[in-house]
This record gives structure tokens, sequence and C-alpha cells, in this order.
């Protein structure tokens, strides 16, 4: 006589049918806030020039303003990716915008470049939680099957942020010449998003890996109820309580489960990630350097970052096909390649950006597939705070790394500084090659 395994509930969340009235709406409220990280981010090529020119700052100084806003970024990452874990997605998935709305309001009222710093700073300490805590709950709704394109589909947000916010400040600029008002223009749509997201359900797998089955139970049947799949017995097993440890202990749970991954998570997000800051914050004066116009040069990177759309789209269509460590592992020099190639066009700024908009369609194709992928490496417990620390890794490598560059740019010039950060991307590739597992298809655990 055989009998019928019963499902865990975990499995029965990873196996519904996926509805764009359900999960969808999941997928784009998350969405939002990815958006307005990539549009924050960004900001701070726009914001240099302008800010350096109304304080008299020089290119090192000014500099500061991306450092700060990215270190702080860092520091939300691993504190909101902690908070996720231990005590729940969804408070660090509203909580993280309402914090960045408001040092935005007040670094829009700065007296002076110190205070700008400091509410850049503490600004960036709030969206930089929104990376790791979306798409952790993104990830925990998703059907198994789907799930590398959705993830991958989620970063389709962040060309949307980046070009909204070239735009956004080149329209500012041409009108009304104060950049402040470009800060301004993000918060309500901020603040709209946070309340929307406190509607949000909490992820049943959070639910059921932390002992609370009841609320886990109840998500789950209303799922199933709303997708229209077919109710079935579950079960729920391995819970574990959320530890409430310090930072530092997070941190050495993260090497103890896995010292291999951890390294390999780190340097892919620090050297991928530090390609597209730095094109994100240079290329605007590069180009102005070059002889385009300030408002042109903000047009043409938002031109690129809008092209990201395509590499978007190209990533969800091989992530399941190809396999995410094929993918990210051509894409990833590739777009560092391309890079070089825009700084040795730079004699002739047509050509310059059109390779621009090329770099614009690899990096997208790589960026996404490693966000799936380093979401799929953790099990539910470490998943946030796992993704977090990466993240935290990432931000400041590039914040700190633009000031390297700013002061190493005259010395060595564009294509060699480029082409070290392709060497350290081919580095990061090469030790995911042999030293991390593919993670296709797999049920989140």
């Amino acid at each position: 006589m055989s009998t019928t395994a019963v499902p865990s509930g975990t499995h029965v969340v990873q196996s519904l049918p996926f509805k764009w009235s359900v999960q969808g709406s999941i997928f784009i409220i998350g969405g939002l806030g990815f958006m307005f990280d990539a549009w924050d981010v960004t900001l701070n090529g726009a914001l240099i020039p302008l800010v350096a020119a109304e304080w008299g700052l020089d290119r090192p100084t000014a500099s500061l303003l991306g450092t700060a806003n990215l270190v702080g970024m860092a520091v939300g990452a691993f504190l909101w990716g902690g908070i996720a874990d231990r005590y729940g997605r969804t408070k660090a998935f509203s909580l993280t915008l309402l914090m960045f709305s408001i040092f935005t309001v007040l670094g829009a009222l700065s007296p002076n470049f110190g205070f700008f710093i400091a509410f850049r700073f503490l600004a960036g300490m709030g969206l930089g939680g929104c990376i790791p805590v979306d798409y952790a709950l993104v990830g925990e709704f998703t059907p198994a099957r789907l799930r590398g394109r959705v993830l991958t589909a989620m970063d389709g947000w962040w060309p949307i942020g980046a070009a909204l916010s070239f735009v956004v400040s080149g329209w500012v600029m041409a009108t009304a010449e104060n950049w402040r008002l470009i800060l301004a223009v993000m918060i309500l749509p901020a603040l709209l998003v946070y309340v929307v997201r406190r509607k949000v359900p909490e992820s049943p797998l959070y639910l059921a890996s932390v002992g609370r089955e009841g609320e886990a139970r109840a998500v789950i049947d209303r799922l199933v109820k709303r997708t229209g799949a077919t109710p079935v017995e579950y079960t729920f097993s391995g819970a574990r309580l959320p530890e409430r440890n310090r930072w530092w202990q997070q941190l050495a749970g993260l090497w103890a489960y896995s010292p291999r991954l951890t390294a390999t998570s780190w340097l892919l997000f620090v050297t991928v990630l530090l390609i597209y800051y730095l094109a994100l914050t240079w290329l605007p004066s590069i180009l102005t350097e070059a002889g385009l116009a300030q408002s042109v040069s903000f047009f043409a990177t938002s031109v690129m970052a809008l092209a990201g759309l395509i590499g978007v789209l190209l990533a969800a269509a091989l992530v399941e096909r190809v396999g995410r460590k094929w993918v990210l592992g051509v894409s990833a020099p590739l777009s560092g390649l391309v890079l070089v190639i825009v700084g040795l066009s730079l004699d002739v700024p047509a050509a310059a950006v059109a390779w621009m908009l090329v770099f614009g369609v690899v990096v997208q194709i790589a960026i996404p597939v490693l966000y799936t992928y380093v979401s799929e490496l953790y099990p539910t417990h470490l998943r946030a705070s796992g993704f977090g620390w990466a993240s935290t890794m990432s931000r400041l490598g590039a914040g700190f790394g633009p000031l390297l560059f700013a002061a190493l740019w005259p010395v060595l010039g564009l294509p060699t500084l480029f082409a070290a950060a392709t060497v350290l991307v081919l580095l990061a590739v090469l030790l995911m090659a042999f030293q991390a597992p593919e993670t296709r298809g797999r049920d989140l655990g």
C-alpha cells in the first residue's frame, strides 16, 4: 500500500499558479521601492556637478556626496536585512521608504554641504534596505518555476528609476535651475508607496520558518483561494525561532553557514555593481568634459539607463533556460569591457554615447541575474540578511570607489581604470564558477 507524502506549506506557496492580482501586485509594489533606490543612487551623478558649482567644491570633495549616500545605503542594507529576518519582512518593507522620505525632505532644506552630506547618508540608510528586503519578500511569494524570471524582471524597475532621475534632473535644471527641487520631486510618490506597502501580507515562508504556523496557514489558505488553486493538506516542519542577535553575530552566522557562498556573493556584488555605479556617478561629468552640454549629458545618461530595460528582458528570457551562472558569467565581464570602449571613444562623443547604450543593455543583463542568484543561495532565515550584507559590501565599494576613481582619473586615465575594474569582475566570476552552485528550479529552503 502506497502513501502520498504530505507537502510542506512552503512547497504549496511555491507551487501555486501565478496571478497578477496576487503575486503580481506584490511584484509591482516591491518593484516601486526598487525604482526609488535606482532614482536616488543615480541622482548622485546629477547632484555632484550642481552642488559643486553652488558651493564651490573641487571634484574629490564633491564626490563625498555619492560616498555618504552609498555608505548610508551600505549600513541600511545589513541593518534592514537583519530586521527583516528577525522581525518580519513587512515591517522593514514599509519603514525603509518612510525613513528615506523624511531625510530626503531635510536634505532638500540643507543650509550647507555638511548638513547635506549628513542627510544624504541618513536617507541612504533608509533606502539601503529596499533591495534585500524587497527581493526576499517577492521571491518568497513567487512560484518556484517562475522565480528566476520574476526576480530578474524586478530589476526592470532600476532603469526606469535611473532614467527618471536624469530626466527629472535635466528638466528641473532647464526650467527652475534649483537642484533642491530635484530631491523634492521624489518625496510625494515615495510616501504614497510607503502607504501602499503597509497593506502587503507577511511572507508565509518567513512565518513558517519562525514557528508562527497559525499566521502562516492563514496567509497560505488565502493565497490558495485567491489564485484558484485546489486546496490540499499540508504541514510545517523545521521551524526556527528568530534570533535576536547583534549585527556581528549575524555576520558570523553567514560565514558559519557557508564561507564559500558568502565570499562569492560579496565579491560578485562588489565588483559588478562597482562597474555600474562608476558609470552612473561619473558619466555625466565625463561627457560634459568631453564637450557635451550638461543637459545633453544628463539626457544621454538617462537613455543609457533606460536602454537597460532591453537587458532586463534578455535576462528574464535567458535566466531559466541557460541558468544563473552562465548568464552572469558572460554578461558581467562583457559589461566591463564595453565600458573600457566607452573610455577609449571619448574623442568622438557620438561614438561614446552609442557605446554607453550598449553598456546599459549588457550590464542590465548581469545585475538582475546577480540579484536573483544571491537571493536564492541562502535559506529563509538568512535570506534577507545574506543578501543585505552582500549589498552592504557593494555599497561600500561603490561609495569609496568613486573617491579613488576621482583621484586616479587624471593620473591613469579612464580606460585603464575601467579595465582594472573589469579584471576584478572576471576574478569574481571565476570564483562563482568553481565555488557556488546553480540555483535554477530549486525550491527555496
